[in-house]
């Protein structure tokens, strides 16, 4: 394996130890009012975002959760798009689909059927009169949406793959043309662009419906401001990924892993700058001039948090381990059943007498241990190795 290659494998197992750790947190944040706890079947459903939501409660992971917020899942897009180009030249664009099909659709439907249920259900039962597993099931199929929790990932790269293939198959110059495009002799001038369209993506949108405002009816649940800007990571990744990995921006002596501290800096200055933006706009009726200018730095926060992550793992995480080895080769596994330990050991810890960062160090450090080891045995079952996606002689041990 190249070592930029290898770099952005272990930037895979690097972001599912950060998505676990995020989920893991969100029982604790100190921005969350208790009074959040509403009835499960009433408006506005905040146990979407907080199924269990503790009396315990620590500032620090207010700031974590913020960030990752900001590009983590921008990253994963990203990151995602990367590897479009080789698997779509390699399969076709029929091929394509199908796999991905298999990969995203099938696990899909199979995580928002059974496993979210069953992750949910602590969270009916924390203001539920009736906590039967009969009273549940009513509950949830009375409800308004169909809740996918952290699987709406799944539809929305699932799409975007639909999108880039039906793209290859109209018109196959656009894909090298992007690669093209994104090889620049001037990285400065491809971020400004990358930047503008990001701002179109997203600026709009959230001027429109609120940066924080989730669909409230359907099958598919969206945050209607970030799809688009979604999109937008998505396709800059298959354009590093035409233009190839192992020279250019994503290269380990690229412009990316030379400049990683200006690349943290960035990240930290557009991350404090969205937050006190953003804060004036929570603090009653705030102009839509500052409004413009808190969404317009989101945009630039969410940009400098994925290039910083990439640079570090560039410049730092370019050699063999077998703990980030098997964390990669098991992330798509654990990013599948992760939620339903993480929800089960909140709700567990509930009522005890611990600080908080015990609880999410608890919650964390059993959602990856158990996770990992449902991962691994599922992997071992046929039908567990086709939803995952990895045949059974491709089990990676930890």
């Amino acid at each position: 394996m190249s070592p930029s290659s290898l770099a952005l494998s272990n930037l895979r197992a690097i972001v599912i130890v950060i998505v676990l750790g995020f989920h893991s947190m969100l029982a604790y944040l100190v921005w969350i009012p208790v009074a959040a706890t509403t009835d499960f079947s009433s408006p506005p459903y905040a146990w979407r975002a907080f199924p269990i939501i503790d009396d315990h409660r620590f500032f620090g992971f207010d700031l974590f959760c913020a960030w990752q917020d900001v590009y983590l899942m921008a990253l994963m897009f990203f990151l995602s798009g990367l590897f479009v180009w080789p698997s779509l030249t390699r399969k076709k664009d029929w091929g394509f689909l199908r796999d991905r099909m298999l990969r995203l659709g099938l696990p899909f439907v199979f995580g928002i059927f059974v496993l979210i249920p069953l992750a949910v259900y602590p969270a009916y039962r924390v203001t539920a009169a009736d906590p039967s597993v009969s009273a549940y099931l009513d509950a949830w199929l009375a409800l308004p949406f169909w809740s996918n929790g952290p699987l709406w990932f799944l539809w929305q790269l699932l799409a975007l793959n639909v999108i880039v293939a039906g793209l290859h198959w109209l018109a196959p110059s656009v894909i090298d043309a992007l690669g093209r495009w994104s090889a620049p002799a001037h990285f400065t001038r491809y971020f400004i662009v990358l930047l503008a369209v990001s701002a179109l993506a997203y600026v709009p949108l959230a001027v429109a419906f609120t940066p924080w405002t989730w669909s409230d009816s359907g099958f598919f649940s969206v945050q209607f401001c970030r799809p688009l800007l979604y999109g937008v990571f998505f396709f800059a990744g298959v354009g590093f990924g035409a233009a190839g990995i192992e020279r250019g921006v994503v290269s380990v002596d690229g412009i990316l892993a030379r400049h990683w501290a200006r690349w943290l800096a960035a990240a930290l200055a557009s991350l404090f700058l969205w937050m006190g933006l953003t804060g004036l706009t929570m603090n009653g009726p705030a102009s839509v001039a500052v409004e413009v200018a808190a969404d317009l730095s989101f945009v630039l926060a969410c940009a400098t948090g994925c290039f910083f992550l990439i640079a570090v793992s560039l410049h730092f995480v370019t050699i063999h381990l077998r703990l980030l080895d098997s964390l990669s080769a098991n992330a798509y596994g654990l990013y599948l059943v992760h939620y339903n330990f993480v929800v089960w050991l909140q709700y567990a810890l509930l009522g005890t007498a611990l600080f908080a960062v015990i609880k999410a160090a608890i919650v964390f450090g059993g959602t990856l241990v158990l996770s990992w080891i449902a991962v691994l045995a599922v992997r071992r079952i046929p039908f567990g190795a086709q939803l995952i996606g990895a045949p059974r002689r491709a089990v990676a041990t930890s």
